[in-house]
């Protein structure tokens, strides 16, 4: 069981120079994360670079990583794949491998009609018992998941229990909190829409700029929780110009030369990706440099414990 509330990373995956995965780097900006009190970790999305990671390199990832983080929180794996056997294969491999739930894009490249993409996500959900939440982006992955698709997939998949919402109509968190009520859990997908989702009633935040800067998130997250919402917004509003580098098509490059500056990741990605030169490298390295040279003093809130177990030492 997965507690789909509070903040979940979209971590981004740690290279070497040379492009070999960068385990120590990587579990250093996990432990970051961990001690920020995120709720849980999702590999392999946009950020993770999915689309250059092997399979093999996806599993051992995501092997590690359960093994790292010892059950302090969940590890969730994104799926995104161009066909439906392939998708179902991922997900049988990740409840082997022992991943706490899935992250499900509809197919890659082909945009399905409202029968297809259904059948798509039917298909994954029912050839594995694990929570997933489903991804709809249509922004960037050109497939809506409509709600009339809701209807029919959480009236027979139940392992469908969430929704990371990033179609950038904030009202659509309305639409659906009303519609389902407990049924689906929202998580906000964009980070410049992410105070907007809370306040709307968003029961936690897919975040991206976490990566670099997760304290900071993790506050707004639950000080919008307390009812605090002008301690939250005083954040945010430093924030949001870091944010809107989640929102660039080379958000992976800007948010992982932030990772670098904040001292907690390399900038190294692999072609197509190029890291940044020029003008360009400049503009985002002072963004990035202003706004940690002017973090805010974060105040207290309550936190409440880990979601998922200890480790059983």
């Amino acid at each position: 069981m997965i507690n789909w509330n509070g903040v979940f990373p979209a971590l981004t995956t740690k290279f070497h120079q040379d492009g070999s995965l960068d385990f120590d780097t990587f579990f250093l900006n996990v432990d970051a994360q961990l001690a920020a009190g995120v709720d849980g970790i999702i590999l392999g999305g946009t950020l993770g670079e999915s689309s250059v990671l092997s399979t093999a390199e996806k599993q051992d990832l995501t092997r590690r990583t359960i093994e790292y983080v010892a059950g302090r929180v969940p590890v969730v794996l994104n799926i995104a794949e161009g066909s439906t056997h392939e998708a179902v294969q991922r997900a049988r491999e990740a409840q082997e491998i022992g991943a706490a739930g899935l992250m499900l894009l509809p197919a890659m490249r082909y945009p399905t009609d409202h029968r297809e993409t259904v059948a798509y996500f039917t298909a994954v959900a029912q050839s594995t018992p694990l929570p997933i939440m489903i991804y709809n982006n249509p922004v960037d992955y050109k497939t809506l998941v409509t709600l009339e698709m809701f209807d029919e997939l959480l009236d027979t998949c139940p392992n469908i229990q969430a929704v990371k919402e990033s179609t950038r109509d904030i009202s659509n968190v309305t639409r659906m909190a009303t519609r389902y009520g407990d049924r689906l859990h929202i998580l906000g997908g964009v980070d410049t829409l992410a105070l907007e989702a809370l306040v709307m009633g968003a029961h936690g935040w897919v975040a991206g700029l976490v990566c670099a800067f997760p304290r900071e998130t993790v506050a707004i997250f639950h000080l919008v929780k307390e009812g605090r919402i002008e301690e939250a917004r005083a954040i945010y509003r430093w924030f949001l110009p870091l944010l809107e580098l989640d929102i660039h098509p080379k958000l992976v490059q800007y948010i992982k030369l932030a990772e670098q500056l904040a001292g907690i990741g390399t900038e190294y990605v692999r072609a197509p990706r190029l890291t940044l030169v020029g003008e360009e490298r400049e503009r985002v390295t002072a963004l990035i440099e202003h706004g940690i040279a002017t973090r805010p003093t974060l105040p207290t809130f309550a936190t409440e414990p880990a979601q998922a177990v200890a480790h059983a030492e």
